[in-house]
């Protein structure tokens, strides 16, 4: 069925409150730093004993960018010296070969990332080695089956990066754009041209990449419906395969660079609101299907594919058509998932220095999973990825009487029937069209942390 939407303003202020994004459950609150480099090392190789073996995906962080972007609440290091790249780059070589000493040499990488930051940043030359340096560790595939992806910043390309990055194996990109209005873009300290975007979006389909995904954001300062409406109409007509939409939450005391946004600029909540149901209007209007959370995608890409087949997944990325993998985490703050586990790296260069240097993996904090814990995960990722959940089907794998066991939850589950947003009974659940947008509340009922405490923070739903 494929996913439909529809906007209902009265529903949306009412469920619109703070909650996790559902990137992994447990959520990265959960991490605690008593499992460490020796329990990661303990599922590293026990995922190597697990029968079939998972294959593999490596996600690389790199971590610096030429400016800083003020709506910007990623781990990064904002400098105009690239020369800082060659100190990090040298670790991460290293940290690239001790992980690979702890897998299978035979498990095949069928999904690569390099995320930051800006991976950009780094010199065409630093590029290479990099790739071939994980090519020295890592089976990666050489028939341009696998999903490798690149987050680009265009600002940060020249003539011939593009036809390099190709070069090197990669065939999916994400580019990086937010607004084309030039008033928006001086407000965030993100000048970037419509010619030079799409420049490198041209590029990226002459040298043959799969797919072009382009990230804009809502709520920044100076936007209105009109606005925002024109800078779609452009990128629209360019039809790029995947778009995500993304909530600007504006917490200054959080994120520092915030700071430097003049509150007064910002979109009221209504014209917010306004802002999202024109673009899920014109998103729909032009063929895009929305995937979920703050996706949308065409109907032949992979993620609408893979979701109307029943193997779409989430992880930190995103929204992944790679759900059987052995996820190894590489570079300052980045997140694996191995086994029944998740781990985060440390978070500051120095400290991740520090641990390379001494030889030791950086792994700083992460959670094993309990029973519990992968059984509500299962519930979330399919309500989050397909808008339904099969009882019966949950039931029989975790050996479970669904209702007795979620008695508190079925009962939650009540007032969102009565408001529309989902259907359920003894076989199933279903998010209706209504609830979509809202699918993170539906969420969060089958999250027992959540409910333990009421002190986390997160953004908005909406």
């Amino acid at each position: 069925m494929q996913p439909t939407l529809i906007f209902d303003l009265d529903l949306i202020r009412r469920y619109d409150k703070a909650g996790p994004r559902y990137t992994s459950y447990p959520t990265a609150v959960q991490f605690h730093e008593s499992f460490n480099e020796t329990r990661y090392r303990e599922y590293a190789q026990q995922s190597n004993t697990n029968r079939p073996v998972k294959p593999l995906s490596l996600y690389i962080h790199i971590p610096f960018c030429d400016t800083v972007c003020f709506y910007c609440a990623c781990n990064k290091i904002a400098t105009k010296n690239h020369q800082l790249a060659s100190p990090y780059l040298a670790r991460l070589h290293r940290e690239i070969a001790m992980q690979s000493s702890l897998f299978q040499p035979d498990r095949p990488v069928v999904q690569l990332h390099w995320g930051g930051g800006t991976p950009t940043f780094i010199s065409h030359e630093e590029m290479r080695d990099l790739m071939r340096v994980t090519r020295q560790h890592f089976q990666l595939l050489d028939n341009d089956q696998g999903e490798y992806s690149i987050e680009i910043d265009p600002r940060e390309t020249r003539s011939d990066t593009i036809a390099l990055l190709r070069e090197l194996g990669f065939n999916r990109m994400s580019l990086g754009v937010q607004d084309l209005d030039p008033q928006v873009q001086t407000a965030v300290n993100r000048l970037q041209s419509e010619e030079l975007t799409f420049g490198v979006l041209e590029s990226a389909r002459r040298e043959g990449f799969k797919s072009v995904s382009i990230d804009l954001i809502y709520g920044l300062p100076h936007q209105n419906v009109d606005s925002v409406a024109k800078t779609l109409e452009k990128i629209i007509a360019v039809k790029p395969d995947r778009l995500s939409i993304f909530n600007y939450a504006h917490l200054p005391t959080v994120f520092k660079p915030q700071r430097r946004i003049n509150v007064a600029d910002l979109p009221t909540p209504a014209e917010k609101l306004a802002i999202l149901q024109q673009t899920i209007q014109q998103l729909t209007d032009a063929g895009y299907v929305y995937i979920g959370m703050d996706h949308f995608a065409l109907p032949d890409d992979e993620l609408a594919q893979a979701q109307r087949n029943g193997t779409l997944y989430r992880n930190f990325q995103g929204y992944s058509t790679h759900a059987n993998c052995d996820l190894i985490g590489l570079g300052s703050t980045a997140i694996s998932k191995v086994g029944d586990s998740y781990s985060q790296n440390v978070k500051r260069v120095d400290e991740y220095y520090k641990c390379i240097d001494a030889e030791q993996l950086p792994v700083f904090r992460g959670i094993a999973l309990s029973a519990d814990d992968k059984l509500r995960r299962a519930v979330i990722t399919q309500l989050i990825c397909h808008f339904t959940l099969n009882i019966p089907s949950i039931a029989a794998e975790y050996q479970i009487d669904f209702k007795s066991y979620f008695a508190e939850e079925w009962e939650q589950l009540k007032q969102l029937q009565i408001d529309g947003l989902l259907a359920y009974d003894d076989e199933r659940i279903d998010i209706l069209p209504a609830g979509r947008l809202l699918v993170r509340n539906i969420c969060m009922i089958f999250d027992i942390y959540l409910r333990q405490s009421q002190q986390q923070r997160f953004s908005k739903v909406i």
